[in-house]
């Protein structure tokens, strides 16, 4: 497979020029160690396994680290914990930046336990699928994102007057039943469901018995399934164990355990200062298109298109694209829900430097004011906060202005 060009290696590279530990997070196969390899073709590499003690790393980190010097890579870092504290110990003696590219594909354990023994050592980069412009290979190119964080109003105005947009050479439906796990964007349309299911057994499975304890693997199979169907939605600990017959506290926990293995994230929602209004509970999304539809045994794209998880598909890419496009930046925004209990939202609430910039996303071609109602909600509830102008993203052919306020904008926007 032909290597694609991704955003964040600017900023690895400038990130291992400065620091003595940096440490690469994210889902199984979406691309770690093929990154580090083309950016650093020349230094050391080391891939640890959960059953194979790796040149004795566990029984003795000190004589492996002897037997390779930094500068050195070290992939799934998670299977060799013993080396975190005689990193630690290596990285005291001397600061020397780019000593040490670890990679992890489990969020706790080692890497939390990373996190905290390299403090001051270490700075952490999250990697996950492609992002539309890495697919087209146009990842060098400035993104629309960081455009409009840095100047919205000029954003806008720009945009409506000349909008270049990315063609990925197959339809809406198409790419978001493929997903953006690099290996099954270069797959034949009948080996998705394939490449899907391996996955589910031989990476998630393995890493999910690794977290924690799961007697029923069955359930927890209905369980993941269950967390595709409900993508997009407020995330209610309750409704998912009701559902499958399992209780709050054990769907809470599997929850956790997606989340730990960089399969599921979560959108906080915002309060303000109307808390008693405004809905508390966080937006969560299964990370990967593809495999969502896999677990809802969606079986082509033509099929996804009179689905009714398409809309919700739909905007769990749109989050997914946006976090991908903010691990770009030196200081990316926070991201929020907003919700009231009178049914007025905003999809995706982007907040920095004390700005709001409100999104919605819609599944339409042709969306007319009421698309941006939500958006106006949010204006109305909290009229002292500087909010920018907002964007409908949606699959519409060019941006045009829905309000004095708010634009829509094709989702394929360079």
């Amino acid at each position: 497979m032909k290597y694609k060009n991704r955003l964040i290696t600017s900023r690895l590279e400038r990130l291992v020029s400065q620091f003595p530990v940096v440490v690469v997070c994210g889902a199984r196969q979406v691309g770690k160690s093929t990154l580090l390899s083309h950016v650093f073709p020349d230094l050391d590499r080391v891939e640890f396994d959960s059953a194979i003690d790796i040149g004795n790393a566990r029984q003795d980190p000190d004589l492996f680290l002897d037997s390779h010097p930094a500068p050195v890579i070290l992939d799934e870092i998670q299977y060799a914990p013993e080396l975190v504290a005689a990193i630690k110990r290596r990285v005291d003696r001397s600061r020397k930046p780019g000593q040490y590219i670890l990679t992890g594909s489990q969020q706790w354990s080692v890497l939390q336990t990373a996190s905290e023994s390299l403090a001051g050592r270490a700075v952490f980069l999250d990697l996950e699928g492609f992002s539309l412009a890495e697919s087209c290979e146009r990842a060098t190119e400035t993104d629309w994102l960081s455009r409009y964080l840095s100047d919205p109003h000029g954003f806008v105005e720009t945009t409506t007057a000349n909008v270049e947009r990315l063609e990925t050479g197959e339809s809406l439906y198409a790419f978001l039943w493929r997903g953006s796990l690099p290996e099954a964007t270069a797959l034949d349309a009948d080996l998705i469901g394939d490449f899907y299911r391996a996955y589910l057994r031989t990476c998630i499975e393995r890493d999910v018995r690794l977290l924690g304890e799961v007697s029923d693997w069955q359930q927890f199979g209905r369980f993941t399934g269950l967390a595709a169907a409900l993508t997009a939605q407020e995330v209610n600990h309750s409704q998912f164990g009701r559902d499958i017959g399992v209780t709050p506290q054990t769907a809470q926990r599997w929850i956790a355990m997606l989340r730990g293995t960089f399969q599921w994230f979560e959108v906080p929602a915002y309060h303000g200062n109307t808390v008693k209004r405004v809905s508390g509970k966080p937006k969560g999304y299964l990370a990967d298109t593809g495999l969502a539809c896999t677990l809802q045994m969606i079986s082509s794209a033509k099929a996804l298109g009179g689905h009714p998880l398409a809309g919700p598909l739909f905007e769990t890419a749109i989050a997914g694209e946006i976090r991908k496009l903010s691990s770009t930046l030196s200081t990316p925004p926070m991201i929020h829900h907003w919700r009231t209990h009178g049914g007025a939202e905003v999809d995706l609430l982007l907040e920095r430097d004390g700005r709001f910039y409100p999104i919605e996303v819609k599944l339409t071609t042709k969306p007319n004011k009421s698309a941006s109602s939500g958006l106006s909600a949010f204006r109305n509830t909290y009229p002292d906060l500087e909010i920018a102008p907002g964007l409908v993203i949606c699959p519409t052919g060019k941006p045009y202005w829905l309000s004095r306020q708010d634009l829509a904008l094709p989702w394929n926007t360079l």
